[in-house]
This record gives structure tokens, C-alpha cells and sequence, in this order.
């Protein structure tokens, strides 16, 4: 297969070691061609920092690391091929900022390097907008080009905030307004500049004052900069495929896809062109099994409280929620639209587009994501009965079902109910929560489970398939389970499965507000 670069966002170290590497390089060409100033948002270990650093190398004019490349081409047919110019690389991707100082300390370490390195004066009783805008003043004046600037994960320190620390988020944006505002009145030193996210937050300068700035995060012709195309996939890692396939006694048909099924499926255009997760994907390679790797870096906590606090029904991830173009790439603090964040961040994907309204349908984009955010959830809840040795855990719920014993499932979620904690300003009555809860629990089944199938009559709230029974779920609030189950017979939900000679279980269960929890839950085999 060849070195795998897992984790490796330096161009320079890649292609030095021999790791193997998906060619990007083309779109370069195209950013050049463009336009100066650029933003792209992709989720989170996607390649956008190894992207920037190919960008720095090429911009250093390090041709002999662009050998058999895409760009290497290119650069034939140029009457001044590979030059050189003066570059800054700065990246907020490591560091803790959610505590006081912390943003402050790490720019003036930022300007204080790029002045060193680069052997101009850095002005440091200015503001660190006016030393930023001095130093690349004094790069131009020195080296007779424009600067290119690099800015990696520029969101980092508002991310880390969002939802946890109001007023560290404050100071951070306010700190970053400052900083980055200098580059607005910075653009005759300027050459090239590119910025990564995983959100465009609103109220940042880098936003608001850069006009020239072009997002490109949803345009068509950049959906594949980040990530990994099945055309890429079966070129680079054709070997790997094999591999997969014989250790997983699959042929190479089924085992891309199931690789599909697994980590394909990310959208960031109206357009066809679907992309894998590479962190993922390079994973699945490595240790030739279908893993869930990129939950395995961490769900973040701000998704889980912002899901909570607001509602958000996780069926709609499944089914499908609208959005508007706007509503994907701008995020505004205090406003009660998440979705923004859960699209960039990666947990959802764009699965449609209606051109006449310019709207688009936002879905999980793969199975890894679906289960893994899911599974993420139940133990971001409460850690004391998921995702541990306790009860509460994937494999112990599966056997439940798989045996048929409803009570011990159902006693399980009674349990798990009672003892999620509300966030501040939420009503502990909200029925949404407690649904997203049960409906994280019904995803992790995996294969066996069907949430809120249609009839011609109405739709139930789950029905779960296994190889020899199925059981067809609807859950009441503030009535009764009796009630539950006489909607199941009077809606006919059970009349689709009478052909099957499977053992067919109603079960009708109950949420209680007063009780905090489910209270009460009746079974009934269908006599249909």
C-alpha cells in the first residue's frame, strides 16, 4: 500500500518520507486564477491544514517537491515558473483558549515569530492589528513582493467558548476582530491570502471588513479541495483496497461499497461530487477494518449542549432538514439556528438542492457519522451509565432486543431518562429531548433498526427488524401506554409485515413529565 499519512499535515514531511499522497494540487491553478483573498470551511480533520501547507511550499517555490504533480505541469507552461515569495503560516489549530490571556498570548507569539523569522521590526507597543499591518509593510519594503498569508483554524479559540464561556467568547472575538481587521487595510502588501474554518462566525472582521474576501466553501468547483473522490480512492488506493477486501473476505465490489456506505457521502456543493472522510478512510486502510475513527477524536461538547438546549429533533438529521445558503455558511452568536454549526462541523451533509427556491436539504452523510454521533451522544449525557463496562452500552442493549426482552430494554430506558440533566433556561418537560435520547438509542441497533416508517395510515415511531422478530414501537406523552397501543391497531401499523413469518411485538410505552421519565410500557403480540 505504501506509507499511509495518517495525521501528517506538513507537504514538506510527505512527500520527503515517501507517504502517499491525493494530488490537489490542481486547484491551486484555479485559486490563482480567481481571485487574492479566500475562506474555506470544512469539518475537522478534512486536510485543510495540509492543504495550507501545500500552499506554503508551492508559494516558496519548492518545486522538487511538486515532482509528477498536477501543478508541476502547469508550472511548464509559465514564463516565470516557481517563483518565490514571502510567506506567513499562522495557525490558532492547538492551544486551550478558554482561559483569559491565553488568544493574547498566543498572537504576540504569532507576530513575534513571523518578525524573527522574516527579519523585520515588530512594533510592539502598537496594537497587534497595527503590528501585524507594520511587519507585512516591512516584508514588502524588504522583499519587493506582495506577502502571502496563511491563517489555519482561525475559529479555534470562539469554538472552544461557544456555549461553555459567553465572556472568554467575547474577549476571543473581540481579540480577533483587531488582529485580523489589519488585514482590510493591508491589501497593496498583500500577494495571496487563504483562511480555514470549521465556521464563518459573524461579527469578525474578517468577514465584515474584508470585501475583497471570496468564500468558497460552497462553490462547486472547489467541493473536492478537501477530502478523498471514489475516482481518487480507487486510483491511490487501489492496493488498499485489496488488502481491506481479503481481510474482510469481501469481494472489491462489496468492499467499496461498503466503504461508501461507511465514510462517503460529504457534499459541499449542489453538484455530484461526493468526497470521503480521509482521516477515516486512511484508518479503515491502516487497520483493515470499517471503524468508526473520526468520532474516536472526540464529539464536540458544544453540539451535544446545543442540541439540548434547543430541541433539534435528531430524526430531521436522518430525514432531512432545510436550509438556505445563508443559513450553511454564516453563523450568528445568539441565534437559535444550530444548523450551521452541525453542517460545518461535518455531522451533516448537503443530500439535496432545490434550484428554484436555492434551498438545500441537509442530511447525516454516512453511516460512520449517523451511529457515531448517536453512540457520542448517550455517554455526553450521562457518562455514568453509557458508554462504560455499566448496563447502558451498545452490545447489552442489541442482545436485549435480539432476545426479545422488551422489559429489560425499556427498564434500561426508564433508567437512562431519569437521570439526564437539563441545561440552564431548558424546560425539563421538553418531549424533544427525551425523543432525541430514545432515538439515539433505536440508531445504535445499526442494521436492525427503522425509525418512524410510514403506513398508509400514519407513520410509527420505530420499528425494529431482526432475524426473527419485529417490534413496532410508539411512544405517548402524558397519556398512557394503552393509548400507544391502540394506535398501533387502529393505524394498521403491523399490516405491513403480516406476509412475514416473524414473531410481530407492539409495544406502547409512555413518557411522563411528572415522573421525569418513561413510567410505564405494555407489550402485545399482533394478532393480525
Amino acid at each position: 500500500m505504501g506509507k499511509l499519512p495518517i495525521g501528517i499535515q506538513s507537504f514538506v514531511s510527505l512527500r520527503e518520507d515517501g507517504y502517499m499522497y491525493v494530488d490537489k494540487t490542481e486547484y491551486i491553478e484555479k485559486l490563482l486564477n480567481g481571485g487574492k483573498v479566500y475562506f474555506l470551511s470544512r469539518p475537522r480533520r478534512f486536510g485543510k491544514s495540509l492543504f495550507l501547507s501545500t500552499l506554503k511550499a508551492y508559494f516558496e517555490g519548492k518545486k522538487e517537491l511538486f515532482s509528477g504533480l498536477k501543478i508541476a505541469e502547469i508550472e511548464k507552461e509559465k514564463a516565470d515558473p516557481w517563483e518565490e515569495y514571502p510567506v506567513i503560516h499562522m495557525s490558532f489549530a492547538t492551544g486551550n483558549y478558554t482561559d483569559e490571556g491565553e488568544l493574547e498570548a498566543k498572537v504576540n507569539n504569532i507576530l513575534v515569530d513571523i518578525a524573527k523569522d522574516h527579519g523585520v521590526e515588530d512594533i510592539r507597543e502598537n496594537t497587534n492589528g497595527d503590528r501585524l499591518l507594520d511587519i507585512l509593510k516591512n516584508i514588502k519594503k524588504k522583499t519587493g513582493k506582495g506577502v502571502v498569508v496563511l491563517i489555519d483554524e482561525y475559529d479555534k479559540p470562539l469554538l472552544d467558548n461557544l456555549n461553555f464561556n459567553e465572556k472568554q467568547e467575547d474577549e476571543n472575538r473581540r481579540i480577533l476582530k483587531g488582529f485580523f481587521g489589519a488585514l482590510k487595510d493591508a491589501d497593496e502588501y498583500l500577494k495571496f491570502v487563504f483562511i480555514t474554518g470549521v465556521t464563518k462566525f459573524s461579527k469578525v472582521s474578517l468577514f465584515s471588513d474584508l470585501n475583497q474576501l471570496d468564500d468558497i466553501s460552497l462553490e462547486e468547483k472547489y467541493s473536492g479541495i478537501c477530502g478523498i473522490t471514489e475516482e481518487e480512492l480507487e486510483h491511490v488506493f487501489s492496493a488498499g483496497i485489496l488488502a481491506l477486501a481479503e481481510r474482510r473476505n469481501l469481494s472489491k465490489e462489496e468492499c467499496i461499497s461498503k466503504l461508501r456506505r461507511k465514510y462517503d457521502g460529504y457534499h459541499f456543493s449542489e453538484g455530484e461530487l461526493s468526497v470521503y472522510n480521509p482521516f477515516s478512510l486512511l484508518n479503515c486502510f491502516a487497520k483493515l477494518d470499517f471503524g468508526n475513527y473520526w468520532f474516536a477524536t472526540g464529539t464536540p461538547t458544544f453540539l451535544v449542549q446545543s442540541l439540548m438546549k434547543y430541541g433539534i429533533s435528531l430524526q430531521d438529521f436522518t430525514t432531512g432538514i432545510n436550509a438556505t445558503a445563508d443559513d450553511m455558511s454564516d453563523y450568528r452568536v445568539g441565534s437559535e439556528s444550530v444548523i450551521p454549526l452541525f453542517y460545518q462541523a461535518g455531522y451533516l451533509s448537503i443530500s439535496g438542492y432545490d434550484s428554484e427556491f436555492r434551498e438545500y436539504t441537509l442530511s447525516f452523510p454516512n453511516a460512520e457519522v449517523e451511529y457515531g454521533f448517536m453512540h457520542a451522544l448517550l455517554p455526553s449525557i450521562n457518562a455514568r451509565y453509557i458508554g462504560k463496562t455499566g448496563k447502558f452500552n451498545a452490545s447489552t442493549i442489541t442482545r436485549y432486543i435480539l432476545s426479545g426482552d422488551v422489559d429489560s430494554f425499556c427498564g434500561m430506558l426508564k433508567a437512562l431518562l431519569a437521570s439526564i440533566p437539563y441545561y440552564e433556561g431548558q424546560d425539563p418537560s421538553n418531549e424533544q429531548q427525551w425523543r432525541n435520547i430514545v432515538f439515539a438509542v433505536f440508531t445504535i441497533l445499526g442494521q436492525y433498526v427503522h425509525a418512524e416508517v410510514h403506513s398508509s395510515n400514519g407513520r410509527s415511531d420505530c420499528i425494529v427488524e431482526t432475524d426473527s422478530l419485529i417490534y413496532i414501537f410508539e411512544f405517548k406523552y402524558n397519556k398512557t401506554a394503552d393509548e400507544a397501543l391502540r394506535q398501533i391497531n387502529e393505524k394498521g401499523y403491523a399490516a405491513a409485515f403480516t406476509a412475514s413469518d416473524k414473531k410481530i411485538i407492539k409495544v406502547g410505552a409512555n413518557f411522563s413529565s411528572d415522573a421525569g421519565t418513561l413510567d410505564e410500557w405494555k407489550l402485545e403480540e399482533s394478532s393480525e
